[in-house]
């Protein structure tokens, strides 16, 4: 049982916020953490780019689905995600999704929200507002309506997103995460010691999150 002078378990999550996977993995994750409930965590959501040449207009999603995975291959991909969504209570709404965003905007919301105590919950409306609601989660207007829903000035951060502020720190992060091996997302790294790859169910992750408790006492 942990106690109250124990440090938290640090959980670093890589991921992108247009990658199905990692909203799939941001669910299981909420999973483990109920089934750790004694231990003291604290999670932090880290950028990558699955696709950092997108522009920053962003392109049609279809067009870009089918040049990367063939249209014949889209509804199949779709349909699967779909399936495994369904099991954590995500109705993907791919139909909806228009535009494939550049993400870089999109994280450094998510850097700057990290003061607000709600990061985890922001990371999870704003794969909602892409996956469920298909809003074009690269629009600087869409993304400050979000900053307002966590007590961030919209005004403020609207007018960040038109300067450059920050945009070196997230992409440096992201580089560094390709540098220590993380060619895929979700990324887990628990304690800085312990690292696990994709949405793993639920009792993985909770697994790795006590063994990393463990071995940092020790």
């Amino acid at each position: 049982m942990a106690s109250v002078q124990d440090s938290p378990v640090t959980i670093d999550v890589v991921s992108d916020a247009v990658c199905p996977w990692c909203f799939i993995g941001k669910r299981k994750l909420d999973e483990a953490l109920k089934l750790i409930e004694d231990l003291p965590v604290q999670v932090s959501w880290r950028p990558y780019q699955l696709d950092a040449t997108i522009p920053q207009e962003g392109i049609s999603r279809q067009d870009y689905m089918a040049r990367k995975f063939g249209p014949e291959r889209i509804a199949e991909i779709h349909a699967r995600i779909e399936g495994v969504g369904a099991e954590v209570g995500i109705p993907f709404a791919f139909d909806k999704i228009t535009r494939s965003p550049n993400t870089l905007d999109a994280h450094r919301l998510i850097r700057w929200s990290q003061s607000s105590g709600r990061q985890s919950e922001l990371v999870d409306r704003l794969f909602t507002l892409y996956f469920v609601e298909g809003k074009d989660i690269g629009d600087r207007d869409v993304l400050a309506s979000l900053a307002a829903e966590f007590g961030l000035d919209s005004a403020d951060v609207r007018r960040r997103l038109d300067t450059d502020i920050d945009k070196q720190d997230v992409t440096e992060e992201i580089a560094t995460a390709q540098r220590i091996g993380v060619n895929g997302v979700p990324f887990y790294i628990f304690a800085n010691r312990l690292a696990v790859s994709g949405a793993q169910s639920p009792e993985v992750l909770a697994g790795a999150i006590r063994q990393a408790f463990e071995t940092a006492k020790a």
